[in-house]
């Protein structure tokens, strides 16, 4: 409207027209731009919520963790102790065969005890599957202790007998101790008298002292405890290297603990015994890379006393009730069998596990010795 007006009052030539009204054009577009500005200057420009929340997450907002995987429980691989024991028979029945003399073990029962007849019977056997000889000599509970010592010096002096063994325990009536220190110490099969002892309790690890080789027994030239020496020869057995490792002995027993925890000093294990007096054994066990368990409480050592993948084995054997079986009880080890196998790496069960090991140490121990009586006589 504006520029229509002003094209009727012009009266100039069409050139100078034409310039006048680029130069009108040319400020409307001025004024339009000021308004435009003007404009911006007084509203502030917005940020959008969702921009904002996109740069700034909030704090208190945690961030989603991947759910962690479910961890399986572990089964530990049972120690056969039956396996191991038949192995062990075969390689002394080939021991035996090639021996110039046969090696003898005389037995002495006492008393109608009946798990002291079984043992005795399961050892005559064993002699007889791999060729030893066995003399058996059995007196009623009321024998005197005289007569059994009369006729332990018979024995000691016996060349055909090699190895003597005393089934323990004794009446009452008869030391023994004193029965135990009669046995000459070279025919102590059981490992028991205080010489053979004090042999296995030295380290030799002073200067001008003969080292033994701890990972081979039958060259040690005196007589090992055979249950003891049955645990060591399952770990071996297991491929389980004890050189360096924590091992605890659950027991103080001059039968298994001490002799046990001496073999496993020998074999450069760092030994710990926990017994009654114990502070916080359930601590102390839960250390240890091998646990050897025979202090004569059923199922004592329980799961979280275990560390995970340790090798566990098992010495006791204990009856408790069970309404389930024909006889009205169940034999368990010192350790909760069940439970701990979900956390060891290897286990040794019960029955089945050191038991048979004992009889094999046994018939290991007689052969060595009539292979020493052999080597001195040719001496």
């Amino acid at each position: 409207f504006a520029t229509g007006s002003i094209l009727k009052t012009i009266r100039l030539d069409s050139h100078r027209a034409i310039h006048r009204i680029i130069l009108l054009v040319l400020s409307l577009n001025l004024l339009a731009l000021q308004t435009l500005t003007t404009s911006f200057t007084t509203t502030p420009l917005q940020l959008q919520p969702v921009k904002q929340q996109l740069r700034h997450p909030p704090t208190n907002t945690k961030p989603q963790q991947p759910p962690s995987p479910r961890r399986l429980p572990m089964t530990a691989t049972d120690i056969d102790g039956k396996a191991v024991a038949a192995t062990i028979r075969n390689e002394l029945k080939t021991r035996v065969a090639g021996m110039p003399t046969t090696p003898g073990l005389a037995v002495i029962l006492v008393g109608a005890r009946r798990d002291s007849q079984t043992y005795v019977r399961m050892k005559k056997k064993a002699c007889e599957e791999i060729g030893i000889a066995s003399f058996g000599f059995d007196y009623p509970d009321t024998v005197s202790e005289e007569e059994i010592l009369d006729k332990i010096s018979e024995l000691n002096a016996d060349a055909s007998v090699h190895g003597i063994l005393v089934q323990l325990p004794l009446p009452k009536h008869i030391k023994e101790q004193r029965i135990i220190d009669a046995v000459d110490p070279a025919k102590d099969v059981d490992g028991l008298h205080p010489r053979n002892t004090a042999s296995l309790c030295s380290t030799g690890t002073h200067a001008g002292v003969e080292k033994l080789n701890w990972k081979d027994m039958s060259s040690v030239p005196f007589h090992i405890p055979c249950t003891p020496q049955g645990c060591i020869e399952l770990i071996d057995r297991s491929g389980v290297e004890l050189a360096g490792k924590n091992a605890v002995v659950v027991g103080r027993s001059n039968l298994v603990g001490l002799p046990v925890a001496m073999l496993l000093m020998h074999r450069n294990a760092t030994v710990t015994i926990v017994h009654s007096k114990t502070t916080d054994a359930p601590s102390i066990v839960s250390r240890a890379d091998v646990v050897v368990a025979a202090v004569g409480r059923a199922e004592m050592v329980k799961k979280d006393w275990i560390k995970e993948g340790a090798t566990v084995i098992d010495v006791g054997i204990n009856s408790v009730d069970d309404a389930t079986k024909k006889r009205g009880y169940r034999l368990v080890g010192d350790v909760d069998y069940a439970a701990v196998k979900e956390v060891a790496g290897m286990i040794t069960p019960v029955p089945g596990g050191v038991g048979p090991m004992t009889i094999a140490m046994l018939l290991r121990n007689t052969i060595n010795s009539c292979h020493r009586f052999q080597a001195a006589k040719e001496e």
